[in-house]
Order: structure tokens, then sequence, then C-alpha cells
């Protein structure tokens, strides 16, 4: 159950105490869930939204779609991004969840796959939290449900002795339940979804019961293309997914206000300093980590190597908060290239090897000869010396 002050909800026990001041608490979370970061935008979507809205859906499908992409409400209230992409991605992914299809979200690793996941669910059912992380030793037991063993062996198989999913829990309360990385679910593991998917149902055959999903109920998974050959999906699975591969940003300026709204997102929750006042070095990192992921320049004159890494946006993002860390606590505040160089060579040079040779050879063709970069070379050279 979660208490509001303010505009803004939070539940006094997520960190396992209830704290007497809640305000404080809030202002000491350090990474809100998303239905309570931006809580006062879905209330003002919710109380402006007129559209049809499927069973227990918290807005409409059209509400979810401007909840992530942004925009204005007709009362000057404005709606902030939290996707930047293609909107049809958004709308085949919202209109997904009003189906009895389950979606599957699928990309490289730093494509906000987690981040879009997270605020479907807080869109849809207000509550982000009926989540399954998927790993290489997820029991069935997380996607279906266990015991608790002392009141099991005093006295027997029950009710009060099972101990729900988040998937089990969403089935019940027609929620959004979420399942991340399912390709590194071993696959057994993975194919106790397909009679919930499918039939809508989870039986609990100790108990001679089962739980049928109750309307509202969808499940959102995501899962990462790199990882094809570790647990591939069965194709009985697949069958249960529309499947939706979000892309890498596909031009430098999208990729950097993706950058430079989540680190300003992230700093304010740090306390470090505003973001326009690095906008030019979040350039720089973006700009090297495009043309490496790409294999070229971005005036398509210059062949280069690519490194084993992904390079991902996810990466930049942090690249540019460490830096900004940097510059708080020991520099001027102000970023510079310095603050970037050395997060830049940790994600670069993965294999130290292979990645170093790669790196060097960027940095003496392109980066040395690069007008206005003569300051970025030098920090890069002293971070790898």
């Amino acid at each position: 159950m979660t208490v509001s002050v303010g505009p803004t909800p939070v539940d006094p026990m997520r960190d396992g105490s209830a704290p007497a001041n809640t305000t404080t608490a809030t202002t000491q979370t350090l990474r809100p869930h998303a239905e309570d970061a931006f809580a006062a935008e879905l209330a003002a979507l919710a109380a402006r939204d007129d559209r049809p809205r499927p069973a227990r859906w918290r807005l409409s499908p059209w509400a979810v779609a401007t909840y992530l992409l942004g925009g204005t409400l007709p009362d000057g209230t404005v709606i902030t991004p939290k996707y930047v992409g293609p909107r049809r991605i958004v709308e085949v992914a919202v209109t997904t969840l009003a189906t009895d299809r389950a979606l599957l979200l699928l990309g490289v690793p730093g494509t906000a796959k987690t981040w879009v996941s997270e605020h479907l669910a807080a869109a849809v059912s207000g509550d982000s939290t009926l989540l399954v992380q998927g790993t290489a030793g997820t029991p069935e037991e997380a996607i279906r449900y266990g015991w608790n063993y002392a009141r099991l062996l005093a006295h027997g198989p029950s009710r009060d002795a099972l101990v729900p999913s988040p998937v089990m829990r969403a089935m019940a309360e027609g929620m959004t339940a979420r399942v991340e990385e399912l390709t590194r679910i071993p696959a057994d593991v993975q194919d106790s979804l397909i009679t919930i998917l499918s039939e809508k149902t989870l039986p609990i055959p100790e108990l001679g019961q089962e739980v049928q999903a109750v309307r509202g109920f969808n499940l959102i998974a995501t899962a990462n293309d790199r990882d094809r050959g570790v647990n591939d999906l069965s194709s009985a699975l697949r069958r249960r997914f529309n499947t939706v591969v979000l892309p890498l940003p596909e031009t430098p300026e999208a990729e950097v206000d993706i950058v430079a709204r989540r680190v300003d997102q992230i700093g304010r929750s740090l306390d470090l300093p505003a973001v326009p006042d690095g906008i030019d070095e979040i350039r720089r990192v973006v700009t090297v980590f495009r043309e490496l992921r790409d294999g070229v320049t971005a005036d398509g004159r210059t062949r280069l190597k690519s490194p084993s890494g992904t390079l991902s946006t996810a990466e930049a993002i942090s690249v540019v908060t460490g830096g900004l860390a940097l510059a708080a606590h020991f520099g001027d505040g102000v970023l510079r290239a310095g603050d970037v160089a050395a997060g830049i060579l940790g994600a670069v040079v993965r294999d130290p090897a292979a990645d170093r040779v790669v790196w060097q050879e960027y940095l003496e063709t392109v980066v040395r000869e690069r007008d206005g970069w003569k300051d970025f070379y030098r920090a890069c050279r002293e971070a790898g010396a």
C-alpha cells in the first residue's frame, strides 16, 4: 500500500522501515519508481484523459503513449518525454498490451528496453514493481509460485503457505507484470510462461486449483538480441509474444538529447552540476561512441575498426554522469574533456589486447586531426598512459 505525501506517493516500507518523516524519505530515495517519480504527470494525464480505457488501465492507450513520448496538455501541463524514438514503436507496444498478446521488447544493450518496460507498466497499471529479474539462476518459482516452508511443514499445502510470484499477483489483480532479460533464464523455466500466456491461467496442482488471469493482465518481457544462443526462446513461447525492436537512436542529435535528458535527471538526484554546462562534452562522447559503433567517421571518409563493447546510449549516459561527478567533486563544476576521458577509455577498452589497439588507432587517425578536439586528444592520451 502506498501513502501520498504531497503530489508524490511513496511506500514508507520499501526501505524496510517506516520513517517518521515520509517527505524526507522521498527526497532521499536514490531512484524512485516511475510511478513515484512522475506521479504528477500521471495524475495530470488521468484527470484530462477522456478516451476509452481497457479494463483496469489507469490511462487510455493514447494517454500512455503521450506519457512515454511527451507532449503538452490543453491546460498547459508539460509531459516530459521518457522515450525518444519513433512514435509508431511506442504505439505498437501500447496497443499490444491492450490485446491478449504479451509484449517482447528486443534490442541491443542500452536501447532503453528496461526503461520503456518500467514506464509502460507505471502508466498502464500504476505499479512497475511486479518484476522478475532474469538470470541464469532464475528458478521456476520466480515465475509461478513458491512456498513458505515453515507453514508448509506445519500445516501442509494451503493457500496460506503459497508465496505468489509477481506474475501470479499480476494475474490475480489484472496488472502488468515484467520479466527482464528473458533469454538469460533457462529454457525450461522460460516455458513455464507458455500456459500463462496462452491459457491465461496458472495451475496449482498441489492444491487442485488454478489462478485465472483477471482482465487487465498482461506481461512485458525484455531481451538482448546480442544474447542469441544463450537461451533462445522456443518457437512455442515466441508465438505468445508480439516482438517490438527498439533501435539505437537514428541521429547524433537524438542521441545527444537522450543522454542530456537522462544525465540531467540522474544529476539532479545526486546534486551534480546542470547538464547544459557540459553539452559540448556530451556531444563529443556521443560522436566517439557512434563512430566506433558504426565503424566509420561521421563524414563517412574514414573506415574504423569497432571494439568488442556495444558502446550504447546507456554507456554514454554512464560516462557523462561519472564525468559530472568528477567535475563536481574534484573540479570547478564544469564538465570538461578530462572528466570524461577515463570513462570513455573504460567503455571502449573491454578487451585489453584487441580493444586498446582499436582505441589508439582511433585517437591517432581521427581525434588527433579533428579541429577543436586537441584538449580531448590530450585528455584521452593522459587517461590511457
